[in-house]
């Protein structure tokens, strides 16, 4: 062949991987509110920046008719680009090519992207559109899989990886997003589940929808399993560059893509937080039945009002997620008041746990707001192993060598104040405000306890009764439970007045910076799965 039609059979070739989808495939893709494979990527990295990988790979597969159609890049399309001018690796299922579903060559082209990004050292992007393994293929389309789970566990921690779920995932094709470290689905188009509805009516006889078995509002609500939900694919891409500039590239590196709207909250921060000094103030001096809302003290203490929440509908009785202090990114984990007052649960306890760990995985420093009253009691509770699970957030935070900062803000009771990140585990620096009661339990719990012969002497209810009471609970807090005395035994580092919280969280974290912790040797930990 001559060199023009060699060039002119590339460009035609080109063509074809370019609208491999049908044009009705197309049409159908869009009906449903959903872009093409292409069109994700394109919406993003940056303008020009992507590279595509195995354009012109085919299927080598037989049986069933399958030999008959084997269209270009065999549905799925991989290679790298930039996001704010930071690399990252990303696969795109096309479910307009053979729907979607995955056979030996597509494990092989995502297999080679995963590796790719490990080695240089960039995020890995999947978005799972498919029909699960091709069953043309049989057993290779699932030794496909295979290949896939493998390097998400061999990546994991060392790499951040991000599953983007914006269509059909089911079967086996559920644990590579299951092994990443986020998980991000769409309303009304992303489902996941391990067998679909028409399975689980003939195994059980219980009829369910594909949403209320698996879908967005299923998995951030009940399942936990999808840690960032958007209302459509727009707000997708948007929320998914977010994230991104807060992690790093790999676990060598640490801080996120500073941005220049970044570095320009700071100091919009350090205003805010004088303007809202008083607003604080107030906030923590509510007496033991008020609550509040500590996005409220998040936005207070950094530079930003932009908080990135992660796997906010679910456990919502203790909050994590992004921000930037001295604009640099931290993880925050706080308990919510508002909800439970603040008591860890096991959903709290393992949503917290993953945080923790994800962060430390990428050098991302780690600020604790703690208000918690306890553990949630119960027979559920017991039952569902929260022995277990607080062991897990316990487990984490011990382990973590990241900077971490710990400030209580109201309430710090028993073990859970201990498993909130305590110096007593390794938290570098601790603070306490004024209106802080750390102890092993509420005043009036202990008082019901340990006086409760001193209290009989009174008939229940009467003046003299209130009046003693009174009494003993002031006693038990002077001598106790004030953040004073924790102070005087070294275990918090200071106590500090509302207005001082973001400057002294801000100044920690700048002295910090740089921390360095020798970890003994071992193969793996045993974590209290």
């Amino acid at each position: 062949m001559k060199k023009d039609d060699l060039l002119i059979k590339l460009v035609e070739l080109r063509n074809q991987a370019n609208n491999a989808g049908s044009k009705e495939a197309v049409e159908r893709q869009h009906s449903r509110g959903k872009l093409t494979a292409r069109e994700r990527i394109e919406a993003l990295v940056d303008s020009g920046s992507f590279v595509e990988l195995d354009q012109l790979a085919r299927h080598r597969a037989t049986g069933f008719g399958i030999e008959n159609t084997r269209p270009l890049t065999d549905g799925v399309i991989t290679g790298w680009g930039y996001v704010q001018g930071k690399k990252i690796f990303i696969y795109s299922q096309d479910f307009t090519v053979l729907g979607g579903s995955l056979g030996a060559r597509v494990a092989e082209k995502i297999v080679k992207v995963m590796d790719l990004a490990a080695s240089v050292g960039a995020p890995i992007i999947g978005i799972n559109d498919g029909g699960g393994a091709r069953i043309q293929e049989g057993v290779a389309a699932l030794a496909g899989y295979g290949d896939i789970f493998l390097r998400n566990v061999k990546y994991s921690g060392v790499v951040p990886q991000i599953s983007v779920i914006a269509g059909p995932c089911a079967g086996g094709a559920v644990y590579s997003p299951a092994l990443t470290d986020f998980v991000i689905m769409v309303e009304g188009t992303s489902h996941m589940f391990i067998t679909g509805p028409d399975v689980v009516k003939a195994v059980t006889g219980e009829e369910v929808t594909q949403e209320e078995l698996g879908g967005a509002k299923t998995h951030s609500s009940k399942s936990g399993v999808a840690h960032v939900v958007c209302k459509d694919e727009k707000e997708l891409f948007l929320k998914l560059r977010e994230l991104l500039e807060f992690l790093p590239s790999n676990n060598g590196s640490s801080g996120g893509f500073i941005t220049e709207q970044a570095k320009s909250q700071e100091n919009k921060g350090k205003k805010r937080s004088k303007q809202r000094n008083d607003d604080i103030f107030e906030l923590m001096q509510l007496d033991d039945l008020g609550i509040y809302d500590v996005r409220e003290i998040i936005d207070t203490v950094c530079d930003t009002d932009e908080f990135f929440e992660i796997s906010g509908a679910f456990a919502p009785n203790i909050v994590c997620g992004f921000s930037r202090i001295n604009s640099e990114p931290i993880g925050i984990v706080a308990n919510q008041p508002s909800v439970y007052s603040g008591a860890l649960d096991v959903d709290a306890c393992e949503k917290a746990a993953r945080f923790v760990r994800t962060c430390d995985a990428f050098n991302i420093p780690i600020l604790t707001l703690v208000d918690v009253s306890g553990f949630i009691p119960g027979v559920d509770q017991e039952r569902s192993g929260i022995i277990r699970h607080g062991a897990k957030l316990l487990y984490a935070f011990a382990e973590a060598s990241v900077p971490m900062v710990q400030v209580v803000t109201r309430r710090a009771y028993g073990g859970a104040f201990v498993v909130m990140g305590s110096k007593s585990l390794g938290a570098d620096v601790s603070f306490a405000l004024p209106v802080a009661e750390i102890a092993v339990m509420h005043a009036q719990s202990a008082v019901d306890i340990i006086s409760r012969r001193d209290l009989e002497m009174f008939e229940k209810g009467s003046p003299e009764f209130i009046a003693k009471n009174r009494e003993l609970v002031k006693d038990y807090y002077e001598k106790f439970a004030n953040p004073f005395l924790a102070a005087e035994r070294g275990l918090i580092d200071d106590v500090i007045a509302p207005n001082e919280v973001r400057s002294k969280v801000s100044s920690s974290f700048a002295m910090l910076k740089g921390k360095k912790a020798v970890n003994v040797f071992r193969k793996h930990e045993i974590l209290p799965l």
